[in-house]
């Protein structure tokens, strides 16, 4: 640990930065600043000095606010805590809720001039605005949660991680959570005594919540996006945000360019689940659609292939994405490969992004279009800009707030051939 770890600094807070962090300078330094709002001055402790580029900081106490600061919506995460003991998880909870979508706006604008050298406004004709889910404006962002992961100490205290630490922080109270979810929570102290991880979920499905208990056998829980049912393991990935699945299943939807969309084509779901947007596309294709949905989990695979068993031409497969392209790619006939040119790839990747290799092999298919659902915008800009070095141009682009008081964003991007 650096001499400087400790030390108070008084800091002019400039910007927002990719993971929901502020930015200052001191004597040329960056300092990355948590739970500050740009424009503040704060005072801040140094806790990490290691890089001779970066430090960074938690913000101590405010010295000239911001108009956007708020009381935090989360008590547990508030200022007046020592930040070693802050409530993680609600990262923009300090700030007003449509001047956290602002930020959000910024980093994702940033984040496509630094990584796909892309002014959004120029390439889209319009500035590209983060919308709010149904609801979360009237509730103010809050009870929107329909899973929590609780971490549980050693004396079995059930708690949230304090942030960027595995330090299990006490509470009272989950204000994102639904509520049901915070209904069933275990947060007592010492309510769950030898355990070490416990989820909370509340799927639609069902009336009340559930909880998960470290490595629990699965249980089969059913959850509904519309007039639509999808059965996924309680241990597996489903949207958190309660309208998550609707507003993606939309904008998915709104995405999908109908005049480049072929019935006839060989369509693809990649990191497809349960096979919520492989449902999405096939609503558009129609009855007929041929869609695959690849996904490395066997289990949501099973489930997929229930989930979409009203369309006669969907298959779920397991595999992960890269190999099973490579493996389609190879044994595809000239006929298949026509089809794929005709078909339209619809893409959910982990927060890390498609990636390099998997960009290059489905621009190898030569898609009619992509749409490009992205938890992460730096990871979304970097494909982009790969995805641009191979013959698609950005086209149209959608960002929601799906994680409210986080600096998470959702956005949705349509790719096409440059003609």
């Amino acid at each position: 640990m650096g001499e400087s770890v400790g030390t108070l600094l008084e800091l002019d807070v400039t910007g927002i930065a990719h993971g929901g962090i502020s930015v200052a300078r001191h004597e040329g330094r960056v300092v990355f600043v948590s739970d500050a709002v740009p424009g503040e001055r704060v005072v801040a402790r140094v806790t990490e000095d290691r890089k001779k580029s970066f430090w960074r900081a938690d913000t101590v106490s405010v010295v000239t606010p911001s108009e956007h600061r708020v009381d935090h919506v989360w008590p547990e995460a508030a200022l007046d805590r020592d930040p070693a003991v802050r409530a993680g998880g609600a990262e923009f909870g300090h700030i007003a809720l449509p001047h956290q979508r602002t930020l959000k706006h910024d980093v994702l604008v940033d984040a496509f001039a630094r990584f796909a050298r892309t002014d959004l406004t120029e390439v889209l004709g319009h500035d590209v605005t983060v919308e709010a889910a149904p609801g979360d404006d009237e509730a103010n962002g809050l009870g929107w949660r329909t899973r929590v992961r609780l971490h549980v100490d050693e004396d079995g205290t059930a708690g949230p991680f304090a942030a960027r630490s595995h330090t299990v922080v006490p509470v009272t109270s989950l204000p994102l959570a639904s509520q049901r979810v915070q209904d069933s929570a275990p947060l007592g102290r010492g309510a769950m005594p030898g355990a070490s991880v416990v989820d909370v979920l509340a799927p639609s499905g069902a009336e009340g919540a559930r909880l998960v208990i470290d490595e629990q056998k699965p249980t089969v829980v059913t959850e509904t996006v519309g007039d639509r049912s999808f059965t996924v393991d309680d241990n597996g990935f489903w949207q958190v945000h309660r309208q998550a699945p609707a507003v993606l299943t939309a904008a998915v939807q709104d995405l999908v360019d109908r005049e480049r969309l072929d019935p006839e084509g060989q369509h693809l779901d990649l990191y497809g689940g349960v096979g919520l947007l492989a449902a999405a596309l096939g609503d558009v294709v129609g009855p007929k659609a041929r869609i695959t949905s690849v996904e490395s989990a066997p289990r949501a695979t099973e489930h997929a292939q229930e989930n979409l068993a009203e369309w006669i031409g969907a298959r779920a497969e397991t595999g992960r994405v890269d190999r099973w392209l490579a493996r389609t790619a190879a044994d595809a006939s000239r006929s298949e490969l026509q089809r794929f040119r005709a078909g339209t790839v619809v893409l959910d990747p982990p927060r890390s992004g498609a990636g390099r290799e998997v960009v290059v092999q489905v621009a190898a298919l030569q898609p009619a279009q992509v749409v490009y659902v992205a938890c992460d915008p730096v990871a979304l800009a970097r494909d982009v800009a790969t995805f641009a070095d191979l013959g698609y141009r950005l086209e149209a682009l959608r960002a929601f707030d799906l994680f409210p008081h986080t600096h998470h964003l959702e956005a949705v991007a349509r790719l096409v051939p440059i003609a």
